[in-house]
C-alpha cells in the first residue's frame, strides 16, 4: 500500500493487540507508518510490535493502556511524543478498543439479563475510552496543525441489535461524536471520520462465550446463530475480512482521502446503507 504514502507517519491504534485492531496495525505498518500498539493486553501488544518490526521494519512500540483511565491514556500519549520527538508528533489515531457483552433488557429465564455493572463497563470502554483518547490526541494535533482521528463504529450503531442494546447505544454515540468533533476540529486541519464494519469473518469479540450469550438472547442455538451469520442479508453474499476493514482505515488515514470528513463509512458488503 505504498500509494497511500504513510511513510514516517505516527499512528496510535487502541485495542491493537488482536483481531481488527491488529489488522489495522499491520495495514498501517505496511503503508509505512510507525505504529503505537495501545492495548490493556501488554503481552499481546508486544507480540504485535515484534511482528510488525520483523515483517515491515519501522519504529513501532507497545503501550500498555487502559482507554477508560485518563492517567493511562495521558501516559500513552506522552510516551508517543517522547518516542518521536522532540517535539513529538501524532498524525493518526484509530479509536478501535471496544467490548461487547450480549444481554437482554429483561430475560425471563434469568440467564443473560443486562445489569447496571455490564452497562457501565461497556459504556466506560466504548464511549468514555473514545472520548479520552480523542481529547488527549486532539490537543497534540491542534498544536501541530494536522491529523486524522478515525473512530470505529458498527452497523449496530445505526440499526440497533437484538441482545446488544448497550453495545448499539455506545456505537450510536460514536457516530455522533464523530460528526460533532468534525465540526470542532476541521478548522485545525484535523479530519475526523468513522468506520462501521458489518459482519466479519472473525474478530476477537466473537468468543464462544459471546456467541453462547448472543444465541440465548435470540432464542436459538450457537449452531443456528452461526448459520444465520452465513445467510445474513448481505448483498455481496459473504462476511467481510478484517483486512478489508483495515484497508479502509488506512485509506482514510492517508492524504488520498483528504476531503472525507465528518462521516462514517459503512464496510458491510452492502448490508448497511444508511
Amino acid at each position: 500500500m505504498s500509494w497511500l504514502n504513510l511513510q514516517g507517519k505516527v499512528a496510535i491504534v487502541t485495542g491493537g493487540a488482536d483481531g481488527l485492531g491488529r489488522a489495522v496495525c499491520e495495514g498501517l505498518a505496511e503503508a509505512g507508518a510507525n505504529v503505537v500498539v495501545a492495548d490493556i493486553n501488554e503481552e499481546g501488544a508486544k507480540q504485535v510490535v515484534s511482528y510488525l518490526k520483523s515483517k515491515f521494519g519501522g519504529n513501532h512500540f507497545a503501550a500498555t493502556t487502559d482507554v477508560a483511565n485518563k492517567a493511562s491514556v495521558d501516559a500513552m500519549v506522552q510516551a508517543t511524543l517522547d518516542a518521536f520527538g522532540p517535539p513529538g508528533r501524532i498524525d493518526i489515531l484509530v479509536n478501535n478498543a471496544g467490548i461487547n457483552i450480549p444481554r437482554l433488557l429483561v430475560d425471563p429465564a434469568g440467564k443473560e439479563e443486562l445489569t447496571e455493572e455490564i452497562w457501565d463497563k461497556v459504556v466506560l470502554i466504548n464511549q468514555k475510552g473514545v472520548f479520552l483518547c480523542a481529547q488527549a490526541v486532539a490537543r497534540v494535533m491542534i498544536k501541530s496543525g494536522r491529523g486524522v482521528i478515525i473512530n470505529m463504529a458498527s452497523e449496530s450503531g445505526s440499526e440497533g441489535s437484538q441482545g446488544q442494546s448497550v453495545y448499539a447505544a455506545t456505537k450510536a454515540a460514536v457516530y455522533n461524536v464523530t460528526r460533532s468533533w468534525a465540526k470542532e476540529l476541521g478548522k485545525h486541519n484535523i479530519r475526523v471520520v468513522g468506520v462501521a464494519p458489518g459482519i466479519l469473518e472473525a474478530t476477537s469479540l466473537r468468543t464462544e462465550e459471546y456467541e453462547r450469550a448472543l444465541a440465548h438472547t435470540r432464542g436459538i442455538t450457537i449452531e443456528e446463530l452461526r448459520e444465520r451469520y452465513k445467510k445474513a442479508a448481505i448483498p455481496l453474499g459473504r462476511s467481510g475480512k478484517l483486512s478489508e476493514v483495515a484497508d479502509t482505515v488506512c485509506f482514510l488515514a492517508s492524504d488520498r482521502s483528504g476531503y472525507i470528513h465528518g462521516t462514517v463509512i459503512n464496510v458491510s458488503g452492502g448490508k448497511t446503507r444508511s
